[in-house]
């Protein structure tokens, strides 16, 4: 149901009744402004949300480095070496 402000102030025990068989919408000047909900719909609105939120890397990073940094983990690197690089290399034109 649509309410106006004005009317939220005068109804409101009445609205939140209401909302147990639908959200209560208000509205000033034909503007959505706020909604009046049941709560078991709002918990299971965050629950959803909660589930379909993506990690970021920056998170899962940040994760993996305090789990590291609990177990006292160090990552061993080996010493770098140079290769051969074939594209710096000098051909002649009978290789082609």
């Amino acid at each position: 149901m649509k309410w106006t402000l004005e009317d939220v102030k005068k109804h409101l025990p009445s609205i939140i009744n209401a909302t147990s068989q639908e959200p209560q919408l208000i509205y000033t000047q034909d503007e959505l402004v706020a909604a009046i909900v049941d709560p078991e719909l709002l918990k299971e609105f965050l629950n959803w949300r909660q589930k379909t939120t993506k990690t970021s890397l920056a998170q899962v990073l940040k994760e993996l480095q305090q789990l590291c940094t609990e177990e006292n983990y160090t990552l061993e690197i080996p010493a770098r070496s140079d290769r051969n690089n074939l594209f710096t290399e000098d051909w002649d034109e009978s290789s082609l």
